[in-house]
């Protein structure tokens, strides 16, 4: 049979082999690959079909996306076919801006648009917050500011022209609010959960990666949350290709004097003289350096 006419599916669900595979009717089902290793993640569109009350799953979609991170030990996709990145931050705790930037580097290579969600701004650590997210509303990444909590109705109100339409992956370290915006757009998120580990045999299996929530109706708009924060390796990445996925420095790039540039200790460097002009904040190219040292190290033991 050709794959063009098998029944094509969504997958909302994963653990290890297992997937949950959702029809264009709706109905949700326990998904397994054709043969050992399962290369679906969630957002990928998939053919498949029957074998008696599971799937098998024959072939993937072309993807427009894959959102990963891959440490020395092992990659991990976090979601396929994404229109966006949310990153949930505070200030109470403060979020890390290395985190940060590592998720941003990662959505700028796969090509998503990122967004980033303040969250707590009726807390007095708001203000530093803000401070330090002023290098990133100088990029052009939107920043949205709010107290999920405080005033969940404004929140929402605020957010749903930001997710209507569109697959929106949410990330964010713990203490952040992730939870609490995810229970705020989707009122039957644990609902829809229950329904994916039903499908997993009940309850016999964990969803351990990203999550997918119908945010209508319509299903014409989701979010997908994604455990898992605290770490994110950029393994996949090479050291000569991070000034391109920072827009702060990639304004720079070209005005070097010399062509293979690493922006760290040539001289003529188009991208330094733009911090020491101010153009790039301090932090910024601390960080860039301190990932430069870990890509390239990583670089060199492969």
């Amino acid at each position: 049979m050709k794959h063009s006419d098998l029944d094509t599916g969504l997958v909302v669900g994963a653990h290890g082999r297992h997937v949950v595979i959702e029809t264009p009717e709706g109905v949700r089902i326990i998904a397994h690959p054709r043969g050992k290793k399962n290369l679906a993640v969630v957002g990928d569109r998939v053919r498949w079909q029957s074998a008696g009350d599971e799937a098998v799953i024959e072939a993937l979609d072309p993807r427009r996306n894959l959102l990963m991170r891959q440490d020395e030990w092992r990659s991990k996709s976090f979601a396929a076919n994404i229109d966006q990145l949310l990153v949930v931050l505070s200030g109470e705790p403060m979020f890390s801006e290395g985190q940060l930037t590592r998720a941003l580097i990662a959505a700028e290579d796969a090509g998503i648009a990122s967004a980033l969600l303040l969250n707590k701004t009726d807390l007095p650590a708001a203000a530093e917050a803000r401070e330090r997210l002023a290098p990133y509303r100088a990029m052009g990444i939107p920043v949205i500011e709010t107290s999920l909590a405080r005033v969940p109705e404004a929140a929402r109100a605020a957010l749903v022209p930001r997710f209507a339409g569109r697959t929106t992956l949410v990330l964010g370290a713990s203490g952040m609010g992730k939870s609490t915006l995810i229970n705020l757009m989707v009122p039957r998120a644990d609902a829809q959960v229950g329904e994916i580990s039903q499908a997993l045999s009940a309850g016999r299996h964990t969803t351990t990666t990203t999550t997918w929530y119908w945010l209508d109706e319509a299903r014409s708009g989701a979010l997908l949350d994604s455990p898992g924060f605290q770490e994110f390796g950029l393994m996949h990445i090479a050291p000569q290709r991070l000034a391109e996925l920072m827009p702060d420095l990639r304004a720079h790039l070209g005005q070097c004097r010399f062509y293979n540039c690493t922006h760290r200790h040539e001289p003529g460097c188009g991208v330094r003289a733009a911090a020491d002009r101010g153009e790039i904040s301090p932090n910024r190219m601390r960080l860039y350096e301190g990932l430069w040292d870990e890509l390239d190290a990583g670089q060199r033991k492969g």
